[in-house]
């Protein structure tokens, strides 16, 4: 049975670094005037209140988001990261955090299209609720590892596929290189953005040879770390693949990351990868 409920994680560090890439990514495709389909895998709730039970239980958006809630010299990517979480509470005190699909939503234009797949019952409940005033939004309740390859290639040729599940099942570290080697064959010019936590830093690293196995072409890393890695319980970094990368995004990361590993690392343990994994 699926337990995980990303209520009790919203805003971490990890949540930091994926929508700093996301709203970067978002903001490049939406430069074209032709629709963008943004397809979520796992997309939750959809927005999460940061005074919930769920996020009052760790906490865990006091050393992510709320590190950053009131700085005002971040690097460009992270300042217009924080500009949509601000957007998000109104340009008041931070008590809400936008999942994904919100982020999507608040980014993406009239005519673009978002499918969102969420397995687990009460936070596909949660989600239709969410997304039922925007005709834009599409949600489904089922595996969105299978779903998602159905609906490549979106009839505009233009997509965003962001693939971010909990790992909880362990099996989930092959499924993803599966999907997105389909999702490529199908689709080989989308673009593709991949999240994974670092656990146990072998268990992600050979998910990421595997990924390079594929024979996928233009991918970049960007992770970041908030401890040095060790083996045992509790994520010490968290990273995102990007496949068919915006051409400005490394230079944005490089700005970002080291930046962000000073803010939020653990003392002297901060570290951050930004990397291009596979050429042209």
């Amino acid at each position: 049975m699926l337990s995980y409920r990303h209520g009790f994680h919203a805003g971490n560090f990890a949540d930091v670094v994926k929508h700093t890439l996301l709203v970067a990514v978002l903001d490049y495709l939406g430069r074209k005037d032709k629709p963008l389909v943004y397809i979520d895998t796992h997309a939750g709730a959809g927005s999460y209140d940061l005074g919930s039970e769920f996020a009052q239980k760790k906490r865990e958006y006091e050393s992510g988001i709320g590190r950053l809630w009131d700085v005002a010299d971040a690097p460009a990517a992270v300042a217009r990261y924080l500009d949509c979480i601000r957007s998000t509470n109104g340009g008041g005190d931070l008590a809400h955090y936008p999942g994904s699909p919100a982020i999507a939503r608040q980014l993406l234009k009239p005519a673009d299209r978002l499918v969102l797949f969420e397995r687990h019952g009460n936070e596909a409940e949660a989600l239709r609720s969410w997304a039922a005033d925007d005709r834009r939004l599409t949600v489904r309740e089922e595996d969105g590892f299978e779903g998602c390859i159905g609906l490549l290639p979106p009839p505009t040729r233009r997509a965003l596929l962001l693939i971010d599940p909990a790992y909880e099942i362990k099996s989930d570290y092959v499924q993803v290189v599966k999907t997105l080697a389909a999702a490529h064959r199908r689709f080989a010019t989308g673009v593709y953005m991949l999240w994974y936590p670092v656990v146990e830093r072998a268990r992600a690293e050979r998910m990421l040879e595997a990924l390079l196995a594929t024979g996928i072409r233009r991918i970049q890393r960007f992770e970041l770390g908030i401890a040095a890695d060790r083996d045992g319980f509790g994520m010490t970094a968290s990273g995102v693949v990007v496949i068919n990368p915006p051409f400005v995004l490394g230079e944005q990361m490089d700005a970002a990351l080291p930046w962000l590993a000073d803010q939020l690392g653990e003392p002297g343990e901060g570290s951050f990868r930004s990397e291009t994994l596979v050429g042209e």
